[in-house]
C-alpha cells in the first residue's frame, strides 16, 4: 500500500502553468533555450518534437527545495559525496531529448564529474534526478529519463514519493530509494508536514533524527 502525505494545507492547491508545442525541431529547440533569460523560474523539457515549457507554482518550489534538502542531509550524514546540478539543462541531441529537472545530483558518480564542468557527451548522466509534478505533463519523464540512462529517478505530485529505479528495459517502481534504502516515504511526508509549519525546526528534527538512526 502506497503511503500519502498529509493533506495541504490549502484546499485548492494552485497549479503549475504549462505550454506545450508540438512538432518543433531539435533547432528550434535549442534557439528557444538560447533566447531565454538564465535566471528565468520557466523550466524547459523536450522530448522528440515536443516541447513543455513550466511555470512552476509555490507548491511545486516548495516541495522541491524542502525534498533538495532532504536529500542534502541525508548526504552529509551518511559521509556522501555529492555535486548538485539544479535545474541544469541536460541536453543529449543523438537522443532528440533534453530536459530541466527540478533537481538533478552526482553521488555515486560525483569522484567523476568533481571540480569541473559536466560534459554529458563524455560524463555519465546524473546519478539521481527528481521531478515535481502537481498537475499532468505531456510528457513521459519516465521514458525520457530511461533513455537519458539515469540510474534513479523520484517523482513526487504534492502527495506521493514514487521511486523509480533503472533497469534494462526501463524503469521499475521500488519501495525504498537505492541511494538511501533505510529510509521509508513516510520520513519524507513528515518532514514536508513539518516544514509546512515552520522549516527550520523541521530541518534540525529531521537531522537529529537521521542521526539517531544512524547511531543504533
Amino acid at each position: 500500500m502506497v503511503s500519502t502525505a498529509p493533506e495541504p494545507l490549502q484546499a485548492n492547491r494552485p497549479s503549475e502553468n504549462r505550454v506545450v508545442f508540438h512538432n518543433l525541431t531539435w533547432q528550434s529547440y535549442q534557439q528557444i533555450l538560447t533566447a531565454l533569460p538564465q535566471n528565468r523560474a520557466a523550466r524547459l523539457t523536450y522530448d522528440r518534437g515536443t516541447l513543455e515549457i513550466t511555470l512552476p507554482s509555490e507548491e511545486h518550489e516548495f516541495s522541491g527545495r524542502l525534498i533538495e534538502l532532504f536529500i542534502r542531509i541525508l548526504v552529509v550524514e551518511l559521509g556522501m559525496k555529492l555535486k548538485t546540478m539544479g535545474s541544469t539543462t541536460l541536453d543529449w541531441q543523438d537522443l532528440d531529448r533534453g530536459a530541466e529537472p527540478d533537481n538533478a545530483y552526482y553521488i555515486q558518480n560525483q569522484p567523476q564529474v568533481a571540480g569541473r564542468k559536466v560534459d554529458l557527451t563524455e560524463d555519465p548522466p546524473p546519478d539521481l534526478v527528481l521531478e515535481v509534478d502537481i498537475t499532468h505533463t505531456d510528457i513521459d519523464k519516465n521514458r525520457l529519463y530511461a533513455v537519458m540512462g539515469v540510474p534513479e529517478f523520484w517523482r513526487f505530485n504534492g502527495r506521493v514519493w514514487r521511486i523509480f529505479q533503472l533497469e534494462a528495459d526501463g524503469y521499475r517502481e521500488v519501495d525504498h530509494s537505492p541511494t538511501f534504502p533505510w529510509v521509508e516515504k513516510v520520513d519524507l511526508y513528515r518532514f514536508l508536514e513539518q516544514a509546512q509549519q515552520d522549516e527550520v525546526e523541521a530541518e534540525i528534527a529531521f537531522r537529529s533524527w537521521v542521526k539517531e538512526k544512524l547511531d543504533r
